[in-house]
Protein backbone atom coordinates (compact mmCIF):
# COMPACT_ATOMS: atom_id res chain seq x y z
CA UNK A 1 0.00 0.00 0.00
CA UNK A 2 1.75 3.41 -1.03
CA UNK A 3 1.60 6.21 1.71
CA UNK A 4 0.30 9.38 2.60
CA UNK A 5 1.82 11.68 4.54
CA UNK A 6 0.89 15.59 5.86
CA UNK A 7 1.08 17.63 8.71
CA UNK A 8 -0.74 20.22 10.85
CA UNK A 9 1.15 23.27 12.97
CA UNK A 10 0.22 23.72 16.50
CA UNK A 11 0.70 27.39 16.13
CA UNK A 12 -2.76 28.15 17.42
CA UNK A 13 -6.52 27.10 17.17
CA UNK A 14 -7.95 25.17 13.77
CA UNK A 15 -9.94 27.07 11.69
CA UNK A 16 -12.56 26.06 8.57
CA UNK A 17 -9.58 26.46 5.88
CA UNK A 18 -7.70 23.80 8.10
CA UNK A 19 -10.95 21.71 8.06
CA UNK A 20 -11.84 21.47 4.35
CA UNK A 21 -9.03 22.43 3.26
CA UNK A 22 -6.83 19.66 4.64
CA UNK A 23 -8.15 17.71 7.38
CA UNK A 24 -11.24 15.92 5.76
CA UNK A 25 -8.99 15.18 3.07
CA UNK A 26 -7.20 13.35 5.92
CA UNK A 27 -10.10 11.42 6.79
CA UNK A 28 -10.66 9.62 3.17
CA UNK A 29 -6.91 9.20 2.79
CA UNK A 30 -7.09 7.20 5.39
CA UNK A 31 -9.30 4.76 3.82
CA UNK A 32 -7.02 4.40 0.74
CA UNK A 33 -3.68 4.96 1.75
CA UNK A 34 -1.10 3.84 4.60
CA UNK A 35 -1.72 7.30 6.29
CA UNK A 36 1.11 9.25 8.13
CA UNK A 37 -0.13 12.40 9.42
CA UNK A 38 1.95 14.50 11.95
CA UNK A 39 1.50 17.65 14.05
CA UNK A 40 4.32 19.67 13.32
CA UNK A 41 5.94 21.64 16.78
CA UNK A 42 9.24 22.06 14.82
CA UNK A 43 8.01 23.93 12.45
CA UNK A 44 5.61 26.18 15.13
CA UNK A 45 9.01 27.03 16.26
CA UNK A 46 9.62 29.30 13.28
CA UNK A 47 7.26 31.68 14.32
CA UNK A 48 6.52 31.01 17.88
CA UNK A 49 10.30 30.32 19.38
CA UNK A 50 9.93 33.25 21.94
CA UNK A 51 6.53 31.47 23.11
CA UNK A 52 7.18 27.89 23.01
CA UNK A 53 5.19 27.11 26.16
CA UNK A 54 2.05 28.40 24.09
CA UNK A 55 2.91 24.76 21.80
CA UNK A 56 2.00 21.68 23.54
CA UNK A 57 -1.69 22.86 24.48
CA UNK A 58 -1.68 23.45 20.64
CA UNK A 59 -0.30 19.70 20.00
CA UNK A 60 -3.50 18.80 22.28
CA UNK A 61 -5.81 21.05 20.18
CA UNK A 62 -4.74 19.47 16.91
CA UNK A 63 -4.75 16.10 18.47
CA UNK A 64 -8.91 16.84 19.59
CA UNK A 65 -9.65 18.03 16.18
CA UNK A 66 -7.95 14.83 14.34
CA UNK A 67 -9.72 12.78 16.36
CA UNK A 68 -13.15 14.38 16.07
CA UNK A 69 -12.88 15.12 12.27
CA UNK A 70 -12.71 11.37 12.12
CA UNK A 71 -9.20 10.21 11.98
CA UNK A 72 -8.85 6.62 13.23
CA UNK A 73 -5.46 5.84 15.05
CA UNK A 74 -5.90 2.14 14.07
CA UNK A 75 -6.01 3.38 10.45
CA UNK A 76 -3.57 6.29 10.50
CA UNK A 77 -0.46 6.83 12.10
CA UNK A 78 -0.71 10.06 14.35
CA UNK A 79 2.16 11.96 15.72
CA UNK A 80 4.05 14.56 16.64
CA UNK A 81 7.44 15.60 14.53
CA UNK A 82 9.46 16.61 17.50
CA UNK A 83 9.53 12.84 19.01
CA UNK A 84 11.37 11.17 15.77
CA UNK A 85 14.48 12.58 16.03
CA UNK A 86 15.34 11.49 12.68
CA UNK A 87 13.58 14.06 11.44
CA UNK A 88 16.39 16.63 12.38
CA UNK A 89 19.50 14.31 11.21
CA UNK A 90 17.73 13.93 7.22
CA UNK A 91 16.94 17.59 8.04
CA UNK A 92 20.49 18.36 8.38
CA UNK A 93 21.67 16.14 5.59
CA UNK A 94 19.32 17.53 3.05
CA UNK A 95 20.34 20.84 4.38
CA UNK A 96 24.32 19.95 3.39
CA UNK A 97 23.65 19.42 -0.10
CA UNK A 98 20.36 21.78 -0.88
CA UNK A 99 21.83 25.42 -2.76
CA UNK A 100 21.21 28.58 -0.83
CA UNK A 101 19.20 29.63 -4.22
CA UNK A 102 16.86 27.18 -4.06
CA UNK A 103 15.34 28.22 -0.71
CA UNK A 104 15.63 32.03 -0.72
CA UNK A 105 12.93 31.58 -4.29
CA UNK A 106 10.01 29.69 -2.15
CA UNK A 107 7.08 32.59 -2.66
CA UNK A 108 5.78 31.95 0.82
CA UNK A 109 9.03 32.79 2.44
CA UNK A 110 9.00 36.53 0.98
CA UNK A 111 5.32 36.53 1.91
CA UNK A 112 5.16 35.39 5.45
CA UNK A 113 8.27 37.86 5.93
CA UNK A 114 6.00 40.69 4.75
CA UNK A 115 2.92 39.60 6.14
CA UNK A 116 3.95 38.37 9.88
CA UNK A 117 4.23 40.15 12.74
CA UNK A 118 6.39 37.66 14.22
CA UNK A 119 10.44 37.51 13.67
CA UNK A 120 11.19 35.39 10.72
CA UNK A 121 14.49 36.87 10.41
CA UNK A 122 16.06 33.11 11.29
CA UNK A 123 17.72 30.38 9.58
CA UNK A 124 14.70 28.11 10.96
CA UNK A 125 12.30 30.29 9.25
CA UNK A 126 14.41 30.07 5.85
CA UNK A 127 15.28 26.51 6.35
CA UNK A 128 11.69 25.24 6.91
CA UNK A 129 11.23 24.01 3.39
CA UNK A 130 14.10 21.87 3.64
CA UNK A 131 12.45 20.60 7.07
CA UNK A 132 9.63 19.65 4.76
CA UNK A 133 11.20 18.14 2.60
CA UNK A 134 13.05 15.70 5.06
CA UNK A 135 9.37 15.13 6.80
CA UNK A 136 7.71 14.01 3.37
CA UNK A 137 11.05 12.05 2.46
CA UNK A 138 11.84 10.24 5.36
CA UNK A 139 8.41 8.16 5.37
CA UNK A 140 9.19 7.73 1.07
CA UNK A 141 5.68 9.08 1.04
CA UNK A 142 3.45 8.80 -2.70
CA UNK A 143 1.36 10.94 -1.99
CA UNK A 144 1.03 14.42 -0.06
CA UNK A 145 -2.68 15.98 0.67
CA UNK A 146 -1.19 20.14 0.87
CA UNK A 147 -2.96 23.34 -0.35
CA UNK A 148 -1.85 25.17 -3.88
CA UNK A 149 0.06 27.64 -1.73
CA UNK A 150 2.34 24.58 -1.06
CA UNK A 151 2.68 23.31 -4.45
CA UNK A 152 6.27 25.10 -4.92
CA UNK A 153 7.28 23.48 -1.72
CA UNK A 154 6.73 19.66 -2.51
CA UNK A 155 8.25 20.34 -6.23
CA UNK A 156 11.51 21.68 -4.20
CA UNK A 157 11.00 18.38 -1.90
CA UNK A 158 11.27 16.22 -5.30
CA UNK A 159 14.56 18.31 -6.49
CA UNK A 160 15.89 17.52 -2.87
CA UNK A 161 15.38 14.14 -3.94
CA UNK A 162 16.58 14.08 -7.42
CA UNK A 163 19.52 15.36 -5.81
CA UNK A 164 20.21 13.11 -3.35
CA UNK A 165 19.63 10.61 -5.74
CA UNK A 166 22.14 12.31 -8.38
CA UNK A 167 24.98 12.73 -5.49
CA UNK A 168 24.92 9.31 -3.99
CA UNK A 169 24.23 7.34 -7.48
CA UNK A 170 21.28 6.02 -5.14
CA UNK A 171 17.04 5.61 -5.53
CA UNK A 172 15.91 6.24 -1.87
CA UNK A 173 12.93 8.45 -2.22
CA UNK A 174 9.62 8.32 -4.56
CA UNK A 175 8.98 11.10 -6.02
CA UNK A 176 5.85 11.98 -4.02
CA UNK A 177 2.67 13.87 -5.75
CA UNK A 178 0.59 16.17 -4.32
CA UNK A 179 -3.33 15.62 -3.64
CA UNK A 180 -5.53 18.73 -3.70
CA UNK A 181 -8.70 19.08 -2.35
CA UNK A 182 -12.05 20.05 -3.87
CA UNK A 183 -11.42 23.42 -1.70
CA UNK A 184 -7.97 24.37 -2.29
CA UNK A 185 -8.05 27.80 -1.00
CA UNK A 186 -10.98 29.42 1.40
CA UNK A 187 -11.44 32.72 2.28
CA UNK A 188 -10.88 34.35 5.31
CA UNK A 189 -13.18 37.48 6.85
CA UNK A 190 -11.38 39.79 4.86
CA UNK A 191 -10.93 38.10 1.18
CA UNK A 192 -7.51 37.15 1.94
CA UNK A 193 -6.80 33.31 2.70
CA UNK A 194 -7.88 32.09 5.77
CA UNK A 195 -4.87 32.41 8.06
CA UNK A 196 -3.67 31.93 11.83
CA UNK A 197 -1.14 34.37 10.33
CA UNK A 198 -3.78 37.04 9.53
CA UNK A 199 -6.09 36.10 12.04
CA UNK A 200 -9.00 36.24 9.69
CA UNK A 201 -10.49 32.93 10.42
CA UNK A 202 -13.38 31.36 11.79
CA UNK A 203 -11.88 28.79 14.30
CA UNK A 204 -12.96 24.48 14.61
CA UNK A 205 -13.88 26.34 18.50
CA UNK A 206 -16.18 29.07 18.29
CA UNK A 207 -19.17 29.40 19.33
CA UNK A 208 -22.35 29.95 17.67
CA UNK A 209 -22.49 33.43 19.32
CA UNK A 210 -18.61 33.97 18.19
CA UNK A 211 -19.75 32.04 14.46
CA UNK A 212 -22.80 35.15 14.35
CA UNK A 213 -20.48 37.77 15.44
CA UNK A 214 -17.78 37.22 12.90
CA UNK A 215 -20.31 36.89 10.34
CA UNK A 216 -22.39 39.51 10.71
CA UNK A 217 -20.03 42.02 11.90
CA UNK A 218 -16.64 41.31 10.45
CA UNK A 219 -17.07 39.31 7.70
CA UNK A 220 -16.31 41.55 4.50
CA UNK A 221 -19.23 42.27 1.68
CA UNK A 222 -19.80 43.57 -2.06
CA UNK A 223 -18.13 46.74 -1.21
CA UNK A 224 -20.09 48.71 -4.02
CA UNK A 225 -23.08 48.07 -1.93
CA UNK A 226 -23.77 50.86 0.33
CA UNK A 227 -27.42 50.75 1.39
CA UNK A 228 -29.79 47.54 1.68
CA UNK A 229 -31.79 49.40 -1.66
CA UNK A 230 -28.52 48.76 -3.80
CA UNK A 231 -28.22 45.49 -6.01
CA UNK A 232 -25.33 43.16 -4.99
CA UNK A 233 -23.03 41.46 -7.04
CA UNK A 234 -22.51 37.83 -5.49
CA UNK A 235 -19.99 37.04 -7.81
CA UNK A 236 -17.80 39.47 -6.36
CA UNK A 237 -18.80 39.15 -2.37
CA UNK A 238 -16.89 37.33 0.14
CA UNK A 239 -19.91 35.89 1.43
CA UNK A 240 -21.13 34.38 -1.38
CA UNK A 241 -18.17 32.08 -1.63
CA UNK A 242 -18.77 31.37 1.51
CA UNK A 243 -21.98 30.20 1.04
CA UNK A 244 -21.05 28.56 -1.92
CA UNK A 245 -18.86 26.32 0.52
CA UNK A 246 -21.15 25.91 3.72
CA UNK A 247 -24.62 26.60 3.19
CA UNK A 248 -27.48 24.04 0.87
CA UNK A 249 -28.17 24.79 -2.68
CA UNK A 250 -31.66 26.12 -1.79
CA UNK A 251 -29.78 29.16 0.40
CA UNK A 252 -27.55 29.35 -2.36
CA UNK A 253 -30.02 29.79 -5.36
CA UNK A 254 -31.71 32.54 -3.21
CA UNK A 255 -29.25 34.32 -2.71
CA UNK A 256 -27.77 34.17 -6.09
CA UNK A 257 -31.25 35.62 -7.18
CA UNK A 258 -32.12 37.99 -4.68
CA UNK A 259 -29.01 39.61 -3.81
CA UNK A 260 -28.62 41.31 -7.43
CA UNK A 261 -31.88 42.68 -6.95
CA UNK A 262 -32.01 43.83 -3.64
CA UNK A 263 -34.42 41.47 -2.75
CA UNK A 264 -32.37 40.19 0.74
CA UNK A 265 -30.01 42.90 2.81
CA UNK A 266 -26.43 42.08 4.00
CA UNK A 267 -27.37 41.17 7.31
CA UNK A 268 -29.78 38.81 6.74
CA UNK A 269 -27.57 36.93 4.37
CA UNK A 270 -24.87 36.71 6.88
CA UNK A 271 -26.69 35.51 9.16
CA UNK A 272 -28.20 32.92 7.18
CA UNK A 273 -24.41 32.20 6.37
CA UNK A 274 -23.56 32.12 10.30
CA UNK A 275 -26.23 29.44 10.63
CA UNK A 276 -24.71 27.02 7.74
CA UNK A 277 -21.00 27.28 8.97
CA UNK A 278 -22.78 26.96 13.03
CA UNK A 279 -24.49 23.56 12.03
CA UNK A 280 -20.91 22.36 10.62
CA UNK A 281 -18.99 23.44 13.27
CA UNK A 282 -20.78 22.89 16.32
CA UNK A 283 -20.81 19.23 16.12
CA UNK A 284 -17.41 18.81 15.43
CA UNK A 285 -16.52 21.61 18.44
CA UNK A 286 -18.70 19.44 21.37
CA UNK A 287 -16.23 16.69 20.27
CA UNK A 288 -13.04 18.84 20.24
CA UNK A 289 -13.81 19.62 23.87
CA UNK A 290 -14.88 16.04 24.67
CA UNK A 291 -11.58 15.02 23.48
CA UNK A 292 -9.58 18.22 24.90
CA UNK A 293 -11.03 17.02 28.42
CA UNK A 294 -8.89 13.94 28.35
CA UNK A 295 -5.12 14.77 27.92
CA UNK A 296 -3.91 11.37 28.88
CA UNK A 297 -5.69 9.86 26.06
CA UNK A 298 -4.35 11.99 23.55
CA UNK A 299 -0.65 11.47 25.02
CA UNK A 300 -1.09 7.94 24.67
CA UNK A 301 -2.47 7.97 21.16
CA UNK A 302 0.54 10.18 20.43
CA UNK A 303 2.87 8.40 22.52
CA UNK A 304 2.24 5.27 20.26
CA UNK A 305 1.96 6.79 17.06
CA UNK A 306 5.43 8.69 17.24
CA UNK A 307 6.76 4.96 18.59
CA UNK A 308 5.30 3.94 14.61
CA UNK A 309 6.16 6.42 12.64
CA UNK A 310 10.09 6.37 14.27
CA UNK A 311 10.42 2.85 13.70
CA UNK A 312 10.22 3.61 9.59
CA UNK A 313 11.86 6.65 9.69
CA UNK A 314 14.92 4.76 11.54
CA UNK A 315 14.61 2.47 8.27
CA UNK A 316 14.73 5.01 6.10
CA UNK A 317 17.85 6.44 7.80
CA UNK A 318 19.61 3.45 7.85
CA UNK A 319 19.62 3.52 4.25
CA UNK A 320 20.32 7.35 4.05
CA UNK A 321 23.71 7.04 5.85
CA UNK A 322 24.70 3.76 4.01
CA UNK A 323 24.16 5.63 0.81
CA UNK A 324 26.46 8.56 2.08
CA UNK A 325 28.93 6.35 3.38
CA UNK A 326 28.25 7.85 6.93
CA UNK A 327 29.95 5.47 10.08
CA UNK A 328 27.20 3.40 11.31
CA UNK A 329 27.37 2.98 15.04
Amino acid sequence: MQRVLSGVQPSGSLHLGNLVGAIENFVKLQEQYQAYYMIVDWHALTSKFDKSEEIQPAIHEVAATFLAAGLDPERATLFIQSQVKEHAELHLLFSMITPLSWVERVPTYKEKLQNSEADLGSYGFLGYPILQAADILIYQAHKVPVGEDQLFHLELTREIGRRFHFLYNTEIFPEPQAVLTQVPKVPGLDGRKMSKTYDNGIYLRDTPDQILHKCTRQMLSDTARVRKTDPGNPEVCNVFTFHKLFSDSETVNLVAQECPRAGIGCFDCKKKLAEAITARVEPLRQKIEDNLAQPARLDAILRDGSDRARATAQATMARVREAMHLPTL
